[in-house]
């Protein structure tokens, strides 16, 4: 053999060594069809509702006590109208406070997100780990996130082999 088929094989081997191999799949689609994500997801909304609630009434008593002082201010020493200012002053502070406490960067939403979604999150990281691991991937990009992928072959979407590491697929189902 000539060196040029020589050189030939060993940069076609080379790359067949380090090709890697990609696939797609679409966590969207699979938390949808996850009963416990979205039992999580109404709890999550459920005390979100209960939150933005008590949030929104102690502005309305901000509010009710801000239009009582209107009402009443020319009747009111000025001892007496600066302990009411105070008081909404400090009404305001307390639901600014509780606002911040609940809907906070680690607020009680984000604490209680953490505890209901992660596990379910966490479930499927560990179902796209082990589709990786069985078809040789290098790489499983999910088409759901802020990721672009401009194109993709459906041969290379891996969604129904997730789901069924997760015990979701469809039996009837067949991988195309």
């Amino acid at each position: 053999m000539n060196k040029i088929a020589l050189s030939a094989i060993f940069v076609l081997t080379i790359f067949e060594v380090t090709a890697q191999k990609f696939g797609h799949f679409s966590s969207e689609y699979i938390v949808k069809l996850m009963p416990d994500y979205q039992r999580a997801q109404q709890e999550i909304e459920s005390f979100t509702f209960t939150w933005m609630e008590d949030v929104k009434s102690k502005y309305v008593e901000i509010g009710r006590l801000e239009n009582k002082l209107e009402a009443e201010k020319i009747l009111l020493t000025s001892e007496m109208l600066a302990e009411r200012e105070n008081k909404i002053e400090a009404k305001l502070k307390e639901a600014i406070d509780f606002q911040y406490k609940v809907f906070g960067p680690n607020g009680l939403v984000f604490l209680k997100k953490n505890e209901l979604i992660k596990p379910q999150l966490d479930k499927i990281f560990d179902a796209v780990e082990r589709v990786c691991k069985k078809n040789h991937l290098d790489y499983l990009m999910d088409k759901s996130s802020e990721f672009v992928i401009a194109y993709s072959n459906p041969v290379h979407d891996y969604t129904d082999l997730v789901l069924e590491e997760l015990g979701l697929g469809d039996p009837n189902d067949t991988i195309k």
